[in-house]
């Protein structure tokens, strides 16, 4: 049986998850899908770096309270994340990229990304900057180097929504796509058609896991925009730049407003949107819309997201799941594990590289 050894680039929620996953499903998982996950590095802000090549023991690392964690004292182990260090020269077959997402230049994710792709590792992440502002170059990249760049979370956290269009809708036109990409905001807007205000909205989210400590992002609809980068530029062949997509968010909204749409069958959700027409271009946009009841976006409640995309031969087909959560993301990191797998499985470089390491290590 095969294995792919994993460098874990951050280890806060959803890292964390896919470690927990590796360590209390690894042996399920192997003889399921045909090849076992080891990590043997770990890098994380505040906790430091750790790495084994022989494979890093999890359990004690999952026991630890997540912000007491320190790699520092550990064999392997330093108080600095050494990132580009770890990413360029720890021999593991796939760097899992998972830190913060920063909207305006992607780093230092886009950095990660890159220095692994040029050190001839496959790379996975739930990071939307790197692949709303660098997608074209980075997959150019992985191509020359002949691996793999995946990011199904990067959109809908484990909803498979890019895969989906790529592998269920061959023979399909698709000409927009429109959806809720946000929890944090459908939730705090479900509670505004409920009378409650937008400060204790936004903290019931907060206490509730849904929204950060600074929920800018989410309210003021920049997290959506870089979805809708994603989905136009992967979905509909486009080539936008943030500047392209306008984006307004839902903080000017009233709970009056909310509640009188509500009394005339409408809900105001966060939209985004992307929409080619006949000469090749895209237009897209972020905004919140009073959608009519019949929509299929209106009825999408609670911190659940829905992508309803426009064909020619089937008219409108709506996905709907989980667009957060450690666990669901975590998932979505697996299942982009599982892709690059499929992929290289015939290719003698993927396949020999667990052999060539166990040999060098004998």
């Amino acid at each position: 049986m095969g294995r792919y050894d994993l460098a874990l680039i951050g280890f806060g929620g959803v890292n964390r998850a896919l470690a927990e996953l590796i360590s209390q499903s690894g042996d399920r998982l192997a003889k399921e899908l045909g090849f076992a996950l080891r990590v043997v590095a770990i890098t994380d802000l505040r906790a430091g770096s750790l790495v084994d090549t022989d494979g890093i023991d999890l359990a004690p690392l999952l026991a630890a309270e997540p912000g007491r964690l320190s790699f520092a004292g550990l064999a392997g182990g330093s108080a600095d994340p050494r990132n580009e260090w770890v990413i360029r020269e720890v021999p593991a077959d796939i760097v899992v990229e998972a830190t913060f997402t920063n909207p305006a230049d992607g780093e230092p994710a886009l950095s990660h990304v890159r220095w692994a792709l040029e050190s001839g590792k496959h790379v996975c992440t739930t990071n939307k900057g790197p692949v709303a502002l660098a997608a074209r170059a980075l997959k150019r990249l992985a191509a020359e180097r002949g691996v793999s760049f995946e990011f199904e979370g990067s959109v809908l956290s484990g909803t498979p929504i890019l895969r989906t269009a790529e592998r269920m809708f061959g023979g399909l036109e698709i000409t927009g796509v429109q959806g809720i990409m946000n929890g944090t905001s459908n939730y705090v807007l479900g509670r505004l058609e409920e009378g409650i205000d937008l400060p204790a909205a936004i903290t019931e989210a907060q206490e509730l896991g849904y929204a950060e400590a600074d929920p800018t992002a989410d309210i003021e609809g920049h997290d959506v925009q870089l979805k809708v980068m994603i989905l136009a530029n992967e979905v509909l062949g486009a080539d936008l730049r943030r500047e392209d997509v306008f984006c307004e968010g839902i903080s000017s909204l009233t709970p009056h407003e909310v509640r009188d749409a509500a009394s005339k069958g409408l809900r105001w959700k966060l939209v985004g949107s992307a929409t080619r027409h006949e000469d090749g271009s895209v237009d897209a946009r972020v905004a919140p819309l009073a959608l009519p009841a019949h929509h299929p976006l209106a009825g999408i409640s609670g911190p659940l997201n829905a992508v309803a995309f426009h064909t020619d031969l089937l008219g409108t087909v709506t996905v709907c799941g989980p667009g957060a959560g450690r666990t669901e993301t975590a998932y979505a990191l697996l299942s982009d594990i599982i892709a690059i797998h499929q992929r290289h499985a015939d290719d003698d470089t993927t396949l020999t590289r667990t052999v060539l390491k166990e040999t060098h290590r004998v």
